[in-house]
């Protein structure tokens, strides 16, 4: 029975006991007074007050994307759920609209990031979207308001029930695509930079990805203070993309090396590094450092190669994983600091009081979060392709609005792909078989001309023999 035939269905099954029991009730007692009636009215609309709340509850649907295993883009799946998420002390129910895609959620479906529990489990960190229910003891949100939520996981889907306080209100003029890309970006990029790199005026700070949501907030918060010269790596074909960005020096990292072309530049180095790649880029950071230098690391890229967990990949990030005595800091004059918002999920003080200086920030219009791209749940696997190879400069966003029926037609599937593609190859092959016999059959013909030939000869033998009999 599908959700939408359950009310329909309870619904005639209290019409038939109001029916019926009118008609029971004068055999077993027959009415003497006006009560009876009254009392009778009672009992039938009890099961009707009961039958209201089952839709609401139980045939409430909303579609969310499900991680069912580790693997490849077809593994995060858009299936249906039931019954409306229970809301507890504290925690509203947010209707999404939009959500953000980070680099952890893809390393999640690899089975690399351990701050996601196992499958099957609805991955995503941040998304936008309205109030819609409101639980006990939140004073400070009401139904309707514009949020921006930043969760440790579960908001890739269309309603999700979140604490109030990982909850902040959406500025005017602000789109919903804009405050799902700006929560984990924004709150990375300013506390590395502020909180543990401390960046004043006239210094240098190498930016890797610099395309990439972290990368623009990082150029963008730099150019919040003044005279900072920005280093930052990425594709050639992105290279005026950020330097429009504010990107001071950008440096194509597949055509050279980013160590040498920053020395050539700054020859003692920098005074902040920025490392998501991990592994050997992350001894090349430390060494690129100034005394007095901060080298900020928030993540390990590099294990990422190909769809699935790449085992050698992996092996030699953890080959090559920077480790470094503490004698040898000290005569550096050099400070490495990790990074990892999601392990700051108990330091909501600590995420807000960035986070209020961040929409300042926007509200100045010193910052703003680029949109790369906006895909529909249902196409949540190109959303990761695309991310994943690098070719997105700005955020990549999923919206939960449903996708047109004619985008879904224009779109065929991969098992009709397939198909099509066996049709095709059976074609080529069938046609290879038909000139194949064609070939065949010219060659017979060839071998049968001489036959002929020999035979007419033989005829013509044979009749002057016949002439003279």
């Amino acid at each position: 029975m599908s959700g939408e035939d359950a009310p329909a269905e309870q619904q005639n099954a209290v019409d038939q006991k109001q029916e019926t029991k009118p008609a029971e009730e004068p055999k077993a007692e027959p009415p003497k007074t006006e009560p009876a009636p009254a009392a009778a009215a009672e009992a039938t609309a009890t099961p009707a007050a009961t039958t209201e709340k089952v839709p609401e509850e139980e045939t409430f649907t909303y579609r969310a994307l499900v991680l069912t295993g580790y693997g490849g883009y077809d593994k995060v799946k858009l299936q249906v759920k039931k019954g409306k998420p229970a809301l507890k002390a504290g925690e509203v129910l947010v209707r999404v609209k939009a959500c953000g895609l980070n680099f952890a959620d893809l390393m999640a479906r690899q089975g690399l990031y351990d701050r996601l529990p196992s499958p099957p489990v609805t991955p995503g960190m941040e998304c936008s979207g309205v109030v819609e229910a409101v639980g006990e003891e939140v004073t400070d949100r009401q139904v309707g308001d514009k949020v921006m939520v930043l969760n440790r996981f579960g908001l890739w889907q269309e309603v999700a029930a979140v604490p109030a306080t990982h909850t902040f209100l959406i500025p005017e003029g602000m789109s919903f695509e804009e405050a799902a890309a700006l929560p984990v970006n924004y709150i990375t990029a300013y506390m590395m930079l502020f909180d543990f790199g401390n960046l004043r005026p006239n210094q240098s700070v190498l930016i890797h990805a610099a395309a990439g949501g972290v990368g623009i907030a990082a150029t963008q918060l730099c150019n919040t203070v003044k005279d900072v010269t920005v280093f930052g790596t990425a594709s050639a074909s992105k290279h005026e993309t950020i330097s429009q960005g504010g990107v001071t020096h950008p440096i194509d990292y597949r055509t050279k090396d980013y160590v040498e072309e920053v020395r050539k530049i700054s020859p003692k180095g920098m005074d902040i590094i920025l490392d998501p790649l991990g592994g050997s880029d992350t001894h090349k950071a430390y060494n690129l450092l100034k005394p007095m230098g901060k080298l900020i690391t928030y993540g390990t890229s590099n294990m990422l190669a190909g769809q699935k967990k790449n085992l050698l990949a992996v092996a030699k990030n953890w080959y090559h994983q920077f480790s470094i005595h503490t004698l040898s800091l000290i005569q550096g004059n050099k400070s490495v600091c990790g990074f990892h918002l999601g392990y700051l999920d108990g330091e909501m003080e600590l995420i807000t009081q960035a986070m209020d200086i961040i929409l300042d920030l926007y509200k100045q219009g010193k910052v703003k979060p680029r949109i790369d791209s906006t895909w529909h749940l249902e196409q949540v696997g190109d959303a990761m392709r695309k991310m994943q190879e690098r070719n997105n400069i700005g955020k990549v966003i999923l919206t939960t609005e449903p996708m047109p029926e004619e985008e879904k037609k224009e779109e065929p599937k991969k098992e009709d792909k397939k198909e099509d593609k066996k049709k095709d190859d059976k074609k080529k092959d069938d046609k290879k078989k038909d000139d194949g016999k064609k070939e065949e059959k010219k060659d017979d013909k060839k071998k049968e001309e001489p036959k002929k030939e020999e035979k007419k000869e033989e005829e013509k033998k044979e009749e002057p023999i016949k002439e003279e009999k």
